[in-house]
């Protein structure tokens, strides 16, 4: 159970004192919010949950060196997005993924009425660029700010808002049709 009266950079002074629970704490504070990232930039299950559970040993191991000029889910959420990066990048060097060979994961685009809806826009989202995929999610999906967004992504707020945007008109011009099969 998460004491929610106990303030994060209180949480991480126990984790580095070795209190186990407050470990779990910051998992359970954040560890559907980073899953939920990396799901959508993976579009994988499997993939999201190897690199959630790999970001969170290399981020409690890595805690004594966390200088806290940012939140820890900035910190965090950049851990997730190096992951996510790194297993694109292999994925991408072995195989380019077709638009006929896309097979959303049912997680990522649930079945039901609206599932072939959600796949079209799972499909479209994984054709956007890398740093627009990643700031749509963050934003419409995550409902972080942009100044959190620019932390993470180690750009200006600009920037992520000029991201944002072109995004979202991608996301338009793919599920219009006009922007090649979506």
């Amino acid at each position: 159970m998460i004491d929610h009266s106990i303030t994060e950079s209180a949480l991480i002074d126990k984790c580095l004192a070795g209190d186990q629970q407050a470990l779990r704490a910051l998992y359970d504070i954040h560890g559907a919010r980073v899953y939920c990232l990396a799901l959508r930039l993976t579009g994988s299950a499997a993939d999201a949950e190897d690199i959630v559970q790999d970001a969170f040993l290399r981020a409690f191991g890595a805690l004594g060196r966390f200088r806290r000029e940012s939140k820890f889910s900035t910190w965090l959420y950049r851990i997730v997005l190096n992951r996510c990066r790194d297993l694109l990048a292999t994925r991408n060097r072995r195989e380019t993924v077709t638009d006929e060979q896309w097979e959303p994961n049912a997680e990522a685009a649930p079945e039901g009425p609206d599932s072939a809806e959600k796949n079209r826009l799972q499909l479209a989202l994984s054709r956007l660029p890398e740093g627009m995929r990643e700031v749509l999610i963050m934003h419409d999906v995550l409902g972080m700010e942009h100044e959190e967004i620019a932390q993470s992504l180690k750009v200006n707020a600009g920037t992520s808002k000029s991201q944002l945007h072109k995004a979202r008109a991608k996301m338009r011009e793919y599920l219009s049709g006009k922007g090649g099969s979506a």
